[in-house]
């Protein structure tokens, strides 16, 4: 691999004596190794398999695709006996309907680094065309690759044409569609999914599915090869299973397959041997650290310090060290917090920071419409996140998050970053109703479920929870990264013992907490929360400190590692 994407040959030499030394290297004549343990794999019992609708582990095969969707369309959406539902374009021909597949990206730097998964789809496209097949179209198609190698090896093997014939042109290199950086869709069928509430799909070769994160428009987003994803913009919908139904009828009239267009191992492997070579990789990143003429014409200033410019909406000065003390304060205890959230199972750091687009009604949006920024330069939360004052609006601010305290009419959770402020009972964004409670002086705490704060390891995620005045999340499990991030912005992570959970306190959000003795708090330390309920009633619930170390204990203590390093950096 070294060889092949031009590094340097004395760091390959490097790389390989090091990897011989310590044993790495398997050769002919070297003895079988010794694992702890082996696991045996019949392997013809693995299929092709995706992930969805809205989490990567969310593995399921392409096989199951069809009868997943229908199970989650009737479960997870609420849409019983809505399976055959389709509705009109306005100005088009077509219609569509819940499942259909309206965005197809190759995209993410992972599968895009991948030669043997881009050849195949290159290859897959040339034989639909030649079948005669074409994308549905209500597809958005795009090829967003995360090398420019790529770009060079699909065109030299002539395989761009084809791609070029179903829709998945070039449009740049890096983050797309995965992060939600795909554009709108085309308004009226953006119009036709939202009037109707139509439950669209999305089939993208990313990394990752989270709910709101790929498009506001849908809601079923299913990770794929890229093989896959060409194969779902002919199919148009995941209500097709494609190992038994057609993708569409060729030129001859009869039905195409996938096993009819799917190249074989040897034919990828004759592409890249042919076409993807060491030269590429020199070539495309000889100046790679020099950048091109736009990149070499942007004016850097100069000096120690940074140039903060108080007119700009994507950098500004963080509050994290406004009233910063020579040495930290004693931590004081939580008294009558109100719960800014009752969340359930599984909130992603996209559910506490989206990273996508910016609504112009949400608090963000607001933000830079009072700013002058035009909805259509919003850009999104990702590209602004040098900015607090945006940030801190997101936070929580994800259109598919669900604040168990916030119920329609009929009893059902409402979607969206919304909370009830108390005790006034008035619905509002939590970003306003955080900003209310801190003009109170009224300290707030968070309840989730289990594996809160899995998926990306964003660091916005706490630093949000912070800015917004939460003094403590308390969770019945945290996801690893997301937990030693909380504790690194001095937000202390708690988890429920004897098995309890938030709902099984029957709370509501309305309640008070309570947490003493945080002046003499030690890593993993066995505490309580006093719950006062709105009828005056209290319960003391059993806590698990999950400050796990001395060092996390300092970072604390000193109101988070940003305080505890600029005051070690003081005295140094």
């Amino acid at each position: 691999y070294l060889t092949m994407s031009g590094r340097e040959n004395d760091r390959i030499a490097l790389v390989e004596a090091y990897s011989k030394a310590q044993g790495l290297f398997r050769e002919s004549g070297s003895p079988d190794p010794v694992f702890t343990d082996t696991l045996e794999l019949d392997l013809a019992s693995v299929e092709p398999s995706m992930a969805g609708p809205k989490r990567p582990e969310g593995r399921i095969a392409l096989s199951g695709i069809k009868p997943g969707f229908a199970t989650a369309l009737e479960t997870e959406y609420k849409k019983p006996g809505e399976g055959n539902k389709r509705v009109a374009v306005e100005g088009k021909d077509f219609d569509v309907g819940h499942g259909d597949v309206v965005i197809a990206a190759i995209t993410s730097c992972t599968n895009t680094s991948n030669p043997s998964v881009l050849i195949a789809a290159g290859l897959l496209a040339r034989n639909a065309i030649e079948k005669g097949l074409s994308s549905k179209p209500w597809v958005k198609t795009s090829l967003a690759p995360g090398s420019q190698v790529v770009a060079a090896y699909l065109d030299k093997a002539g395989l761009q044409p084809y791609l070029d014939k179903l829709g998945f042109n070039l449009v740049g290199f890096g983050c797309t569609t995965c992060i939600g950086n795909s554009g709108p869709l085309p308004t009226e069928i953006s119009k036709a999914i939202n009037d109707n509430g139509i439950i669209a799909a999305a089939v993208l070769s990313g990394n990752r599915n989270f709910e709101g994160r790929v498009s506001p428009d849908v809601q079923a987003n299913y990770l794929a090869s890229p093989p896959l994803v060409v194969a779902y913009a002919l199919a148009g919908s995941v209500q097709k299973d494609l190992t038994t139904e057609p993708l569409g009828e060729g030129k001859d009239g009869k039905p195409v397959y996938l096993k009819d267009i799917w190249p074989t191992s040897a034919e990828v492997h004759k592409f890249i041997i042919e076409n993807v070579t060491r030269d590429m990789f020199k070539a495309r990143y000889a100046d790679v650290f020099k950048g091109d003429e736009n990149w070499q014409a942007i004016h850097s200033g100069s000096g120690l310090t940074y140039g903060w410019d108080s007119d700009s909406t994507y950098v500004q000065n963080p509050p994290y060290f406004e009233g910063i003390t020579p040495s930290p304060k004693p931590i004081t205890d939580i008294k009558g917090a109100r719960i800014l959230a009752l969340f359930g199972d599984k909130i992603t750091t996209d559910h506490i920071s989206p990273a996508g687009s910016i609504k112009a009604a949400s608090p963000a949006g607001k933000y830079l419409v009072d700013h002058d920024v035009k909805p259509a330069d919003f850009n999104q939360y990702g590209t602004r996140r040098g900015n607090h004052e945006v940030m801190m609006r997101g936070t929580f601010a994800n259109i598919r998050i669900k604040n168990h305290m916030v119920k329609d009419e009929a009893g059902n959770v409402v979607e969206g970053g919304f909370t009830i402020h108390q005790p006034s009972g008035e619905r509002m964004a939590i970003y306003d109703a955080a900003q209310l409670y801190a003009k109170e002086g009224v300290p707030l705490v968070v309840f989730a479920g289990v594996e809160y704060g899995n998926g990306s390891s964003r660091d916005w995620a706490a630093k949000g929870t912070r800015l917004l005045g939460v003094k403590a999340v308390i969770a019945q499990s945290f996801e690893r990264i997301h937990r030693s991030n909380l504790v690194g912005m001095g937000v202390i992570p708690f988890v429920f013992e004897d098995g309890l959970s938030w709902s099984e306190l029957g709370l509501k959000g309305n309640e008070q907490v309570t947490i003493r003795g945080l002046g003499e708090i030690e890593p993993r330390k066995k505490m309580s929360a006093e719950v006062t309920y709105a009828d005056g009633t209290k319960r003391d619930v059993p806590l698990l400190c999950r400050i796990d170390t001395l060092d996390e204990l300092e970072y604390v203590r000193n109101g988070g590692i940003l305080h505890y390093v600029l005051r070690n950096l003081a005295v140094a």
